[in-house]
């Protein structure tokens, strides 16, 4: 799963990547084609999986991870070149960075105006669809002509109502499909349809913590954080790259001095693997604490198909208990004898936060 990072130019969007990833574009000469992609993995912090690791003490820690894609700045012109779309298409959600932050050194024309910028985006991103689909409305139609299919009816049906939502500029994110719908579309990978998190890169400042809590109220995008498949979160780029050149330690007093627990920087990255639909169930043991990724609402085959598809295909039941319930048993064995560690069978949905032990007959 893959979520694109785009933004304007000078909105902080590539050092925002490379703080999240650790990547070193420099080494390898920045963007040396203007329309390059960059991939990078981010890990998912998990206060969860912490607390089990202290728990067990395991020869490993394993966490949840997102992988981003860094796409050169976006606009009218990017969006009609074949190799920019197709990167920003290949993706399954996106963050777009929103400059928030005044910095003379840093030029920007005009104003600094997130909302203003978040409607600019989104605008090139629906009529980017917009041509897509009506190209496409032209060869169904054709084809119907030659000889009419439910298949062809059902799409046609659909494209023409998807036409009608971005003719009133409503991203596709927010037009209702049921699951057979969203299928029948799938292919297109339209970009107005893609989940969408806007993160407001704002000021240095020594009220960072609340300032970070009320950035969207201040710039006016509560509204948008409302909208289906949408949410908002705030950082600040400069204090972010501090953050990365520190130990945990000077990291902790760092936040502390702001009146922060953890950066924005987490909280990007578990908003974002949120806004991708997924949840995380942890395996413990001595060897290995680790998270594991599924979407929600996965049954628990998935989950054990998501450790080995062998013990999808082979699975009995799952022995499930809540973390936290875990932690208060202090052990898998107290947790049994109170009976809070249960076992579950092919139908049970993994939920988030569960550790499970697969059975399996393999």
């Amino acid at each position: 799963m893959k979520t694109g990072i785009i933004g304007l130019p000078q909105v902080g969007k590539t050092s925002l990547f490379k703080i999240l990833t650790g990547a070193r574009l420099e080494e390898h000469g920045g963007y040396s084609n203007p329309r390059e992609a960059h991939i990078g993995v981010a890990r998912v912090p998990d206060e969860r999986l912490d607390k089990l690791s202290a728990l067990y003490s395991p020869k490993k820690t394993t966490y949840a991870t997102v992988e981003y894609v860094d796409v050169a700045a976006i606009g009218q012109e990017a969006l009609k070149e074949t190799a920019f779309l197709t990167n920003l298409r290949n993706v399954d959600a996106l963050i777009h960075v929103l400059r928030a932050f005044e910095d003379d050194a840093i030029p920007h024309v005009g104003a600094i105006d997130p909302l203003r910028d978040v409607k600019n985006v989104e605008f090139d991103l629906m009529v980017s669809d917009l041509t897509q689909i009506e190209k496409r409305i032209e060869r169904v139609e054709k084809d119907m002509k030659k000889g009419r299919t439910a298949d062809l009816e059902r799409e046609h049906a659909l494209l023409l109502r998807s036409k009608a939502a971005l003719e009133k500029e409503q991203p596709l994110r927010e037009l209702e499909m049921t699951a057979e719908e969203k299928k029948l579309i799938r292919g297109f990978m339209f970009l107005s349809q893609k989940p969408i998190l806007y993160a407001l890169n704002i000021s240095e400042s020594a009220t960072l913590g609340a300032d970070l809590e009320n950035a969207a109220a201040k710039f006016k995008l509560d509204a948008v954080a409302q909208r289906p498949n949408a949410a908002v979160t705030a950082i600040c780029g400069k204090v972010e790259a501090e953050l990365a050149e520190m130990d945990e330690a000077e990291a902790a007093d760092f936040l502390e001095s702001y009146g922060l627990h953890e950066s924005g920087l987490v909280r990007l990255i578990r908003k974002s693997y949120e806004l991708l639909g997924l949840i995380s169930f942890f395996t413990a043991g001595e060897d290995e604490c680790r998270a594991w990724t599924v979407p929600l609402g996965s049954k628990a085959p998935q989950g054990a198909g998501a450790i080995h598809s062998d013990l999808e295909h082979h699975f009995i039941r799952a022995e499930t208990i809540r973390w936290d319930a875990l932690l208060d048993a202090g052990s898998e064995a107290a947790a049994r004898a109170k009976g809070t560690l249960r076992l579950e069978g092919k139908e049970y949905v993994v939920q988030d936060g569960d550790v499970m032990h697969i059975r399996h007959s393999g």
